[in-house]
């Protein structure tokens, strides 16, 4: 074990049941070399950012040392990946253990590409370099623009090769997380585990995530109703932005309601709800309009794995679970005409809002609009010289907006002010992380550290923002994102 100052490790998770984990300890690797460290995240966990960078704390970084008080284990989970039922567990992936930070939380510090597990299944539990900056970028810029998210905190180049297609510098991504909870960790208890185990994993999630749900007999009905509440929160933060998440597989769903595994994940450039980048979505599963039922089923997943808990009776069980799934559609619904309204400058509600939205979305699809900078436009009052803009469709949308906008008691100055609070005017441009992805696999790491400070104020609207913000050229090669995290 390492001492060094800053570190405050526990690993509550490893007082749970052995069969939710296996003690495991990260692969040691040849030659470790800081890329970047995330200075104001190391603060808030009560960390030195100079000093992470010393030889000592990249040793840890690297998963060659383990801190004291440290854990390190391998979480077992299952889920349902694009619809079928898998044993899973982290497959590359070592959970050291949790920091208690300054204010007295708990979050996990996790090492990703830190090698093999008993859940690796085959595979060699490492992870590329571009594959965990895309991790850093992406999580951080979710950050950025408010959205709950598990946040980066170093990555470290391993100084070994890993074959992939072809050879790559491998690296490793240490995450930060409120926990590593799942959808897929109910579904592993439920269908492996005694109900015994599954109340103790139920009783573990309220006590880390939602301590304010009193111990009574309805605590786990509470608790399901708790974690729609946050995923009907997150899924309409994502649609608010053109989040698209890829890979909504069960064991990709906290159950703190944070955005979790940036994979073949990317932000929708021209608005269209059948927006797909993901290589292995064929069918469009995970499409950017289908994240919100997806989220739906996902959560009655939850639901089904939790049955034991609801009521004795499998019957009224059911019925409990089915009640509370049917009010997500409701919840995200109302979450994201709150988010579309401040996005259009709206404080107040009118039965007509949702069909003035609808219209635009309607008009933004038809002349191909990029989704960011047409709220952008409409936010500065800088109509740019598109189809969309210069359509008599759009001039009488405009005029009812205008209208709309009016019929308020805040000042149309408060009216923008609000949507410049809601629109962000940068988002990580997927052709932008590709370019700093390239040049970082080559050893410069420049274009990803301006890229990065880009983004770290999407709603600044200021000038060096500028180059960042146009969509990529046209091309007849769409865009397609891959797992490789």
């Amino acid at each position: 074990m390492t001492k060094t100052t800053g570190w405050k490790f526990d690993n509550s998770y490893a007082r749970l049941p052995e069969t939710f984990y296996r003690l495991t300890n990260p692969t040691s690797v040849a030659s470790p070399k800081l890329i970047i460290v995330n200075d104001s995240l190391a603060t808030s966990l009560g960390l030195e950012p100079e000093e992470l960078k010393n030889e000592e704390n990249l040793s840890i970084l690297a998963g060659n040392s383990i801190p004291e008080g440290a854990s390190p284990l391998a979480q077992a989970y299952a889920g349902h990946q694009f619809g079928y039922f898998n044993m899973l567990g982290d497959g590359r992936a070592v959970l050291i253990g949790e920091q208690i930070t300054p204010s007295g939380e708990r979050v996990d510090l996790q090492l990703k590409g830190a090698g093999r597990t008993p859940y690796s299944r085959g595979g060699d539990g490492r992870a590329a370099i571009a594959p965990m900056l895309r991790e850093y970028i992406i999580s951080e810029a979710m950050h950025a623009l408010g959205i709950p998210t598990t946040r980066s905190l170093a990555v470290v180049t391993t100084g070994e090769k890993i074959q992939r297609e072809v050879l790559l510098p491998g690296a490793i991504l240490t995450r930060v997380a409120s926990s590593h909870l799942r959808v897929g960790t109910f579904q592993y208890a439920a269908q492996w585990g005694e109900k015994e185990e599954l109340q103790t994993l139920a009783d573990y999630a309220i006590e880390r995530h939602y301590p304010t749900i009193e111990k009574d007999d309805s605590r786990y009905l509470h608790l399901l109703k708790e974690v729609i509440k946050r995923q009907a929160s997150l899924i309409s933060k994502w649609q608010l932005v053109g989040f698209i998440h890829g890979v909504m597989n069960t064991d990709n769903m906290t159950i703190c309601g944070e955005t979790i595994d940036y994979g073949p994940c990317a932000f929708m450039d021209t608005y269209n709800p059948a927006t797909v980048f993901s290589s292995i979505d064929r069918d469009g599963r995970y499409a950017y309009g289908n994240q919100p039922p997806i989220a739906a089923w996902n959560l009655a997943r939850l639901a089904e794995s939790l049955l034991p808990l609801l009521h004795e009776d499998q019957d009224e069980a059911v019925k409990i679970a089915q009640n509370e799934i049917e009010q997500f559609q409701a919840l995200y619904k109302s979450n994201w005409l709150a988010g579309i309204r401040a996005k259009l400058g709206l404080f107040n509600e009118e039965v007509e809002d949702e069909t003035l939205i609808l219209q635009l979305l309607e008009l933004m699809q038809k002349y191909k609009a990029d989704y960011t900078n047409t709220f952008r436009s409409l936010t500065e009052g800088n109509q740019r010289d598109t189809s969309l803009f210069r359509s008599d469709e759009f001039s009488g949308w405009h005029e009812q907006w205008s209208e709309r906008r009016s019929r308020q008691e805040k000042t149309i100055e408060d009216s923008t002010e609000l949507m410049r609070k809601t629109n962000p005017s940068i988002i990580p441009r997927n052709h932008r992380v590709e370019e700093a992805l390239e040049a970082a696999e080559d050893g410069d790491f420049s274009v990803m550290e301006n890229l990065l400070k880009a983004i770290s104020n999407p709603y600044a609207y200021s000038s060096e923002q500028g180059q960042y913000c146009s969509p990529p050229p046209e091309s007849i090669i769409p865009y397609r994102t891959y797992c490789g995290t």
